[in-house]
């Protein structure tokens, strides 16, 4: 049966409660005060709030880069207003593909609703359409994911098995992808099906072109020369060698829209956050850019794609 609570006070304080109660300590996500990783780190999620309006509706914006830090992840994404007797949680893999083919609003938010009708509640994602929400309110499948995440083995690759999965998510995901030519033949293709990878690199990098080259995987945006997110595979490499790089790129081009990740074994995290805060990174802002991806969660990412 589904556990129920009325939430008529401070709504996102009395969630944030309940999920502490549920699954232990909130681990912030970067600056945010809307991310979380919970279940010692099992799940992410993403909580919004809206009032309700008077066509009973409520509103919600979505940041471009908070949804960017759930992909790779079991993720969730919870819609609050208050009086709710259950929360509307979403797993974002349901629509992580729908956000990825449209574009944010000039502000950087994807613009969703919750329609709250007798005839059944509807999410509506604007130049997305409608979706019938009607199953996702309650714990139940929130407390299940976490559960089987926990539970799950934990695989073990290596690393050119690592760029095949990612190199596969990116084809999946509608991106050209770049592989060094000298990892080429370390792809297991018994992971996942063939893909191409991209032959050339821009020329507009210049100088750091010779960098481009050593990224592990690279997500280029279909049939253009705009890399849209860079992994670096740290297997037996330090940490820092990664990060280097992503910050030369960086620096060459601060407008660069793309995201920087680091991919890696989960007890490697806390190293990734040490390195990740050296006042070099810090005043480059990579510290805002990077994000961290354990081994653990790839296969999921790819799976749930597939």
């Amino acid at each position: 049966m589904r556990s129920r609570f009325a939430m008529t006070g401070d709504v996102r304080k009395e969630f944030k409660k309940n999920l502490k109660q549920k699954y232990g300590e909130l681990d912030s996500i970067g600056r945010s005060r809307s991310l979380y990783e919970i279940g010692d780190g099992a799940a992410r999620i993403y909580i919004r709030y809206s009032k309700v309006h008077d066509n009973n509706s409520t509103f919600y914006g979505l940041r471009h880069k908070d949804l960017k830090q759930l992909e790779g992840h079991n993720s969730f994404l919870c819609f609050l207003w208050k009086g709710q007797s259950e929360p509307l949680i979403v797993p974002f893999s349901r629509y992580e593909e729908i956000f990825n083919s449209l574009s944010p609003a000039g502000d950087g938010q994807y613009k969703v609703q919750v329609f709250l009708q007798e005839g059944g509640t509807e999410l509506y994602i604007s130049k997305a359409g409608r979706f019938n929400a009607e199953g996702y309110f309650g714990w139940d499948e929130l407390d299940s994911s976490i559960e089987t995440e926990r539970l799950s083995d934990i695989p073990e690759f290596d690393h050119g098995q690592v760029q095949t999965l990612l190199g596969s998510i990116g084809s999946k995901k509608n991106f050209d992808v770049w592989i060094p030519r000298y990892d080429r033949n370390q792809l297991d293709w018994n992971l996942a099906r063939k893909f191409e990878c991209r032959s050339i690199l821009p020329e507009s990098f210049g100088g750091v072109k010779d960098i481009l080259k050593e990224v592990d995987v690279i997500w280029f945006q279909k049939a253009s020369n705009n890399p849209k997110a860079l992994f670096e595979v740290e297997h037996t490499t330090p940490i820092y060698s990664g990060l280097l790089r992503f910050n030369d790129v960086s620096l060459a081009d601060p407008t660069l829209d793309s995201r920087f990740t680091v991919v890696a074994e989960e007890e490697r995290r806390s190293a990734f956050v040490k390195q990740l805060n050296r006042p070099t990174f810090k005043t480059s802002g990579l510290n805002e850019e990077c994000t961290f991806l354990a081994y653990e969660n790839i296969l999921e990412w790819h799976n749930r794609l597939y």
